[in-house]
């Protein structure tokens, strides 16, 4: 199953984030090679969010990641979001979903 987990960064967020940057993303290439994450990355210039696509079990994974992240644990993440994705279209479509074919000619 696949989920989204959202950061919403603090003001202040790019003066920190040198201090814990490596730590983060240690943090997150772990959970990529446990084969959770599959992608993950900032949003906007200059970011103001973040988003990680997992694929796991549970949204407890999530929670668990989020909880022990350098960025949430020293105050970069004003706070996060975690959702379930229902993903449809591409070769990673966790429940793929295809049209219909065409049983009737148009006239």
């Amino acid at each position: 199953m696949h989920f989204l987990l959202t950061y919403d960064y603090t003001d202040d967020y790019l003066e920190k984030r040198g201090l814990y940057r490596n730590a983060h993303l240690a943090h997150a290439w772990a959970a990529q090679q446990r084969g959770e994450v599959l992608l993950a990355g900032a949003v906007g210039s200059p970011p103001a969010s973040a988003v990680l696509v997992f694929q796991c079990e549970s949204a407890d994974t999530l929670e668990q990641f989020a909880q022990a992240d350098p960025y949430y644990l020293n105050g970069l993440v004003r706070r996060y979001t975690v959702a379930p994705w229902t993903t449809v279209v591409g070769a990673q479509a966790h429940t793929p979903i295809y049209p219909e074919a065409e049983t009737a000619q148009k006239t």
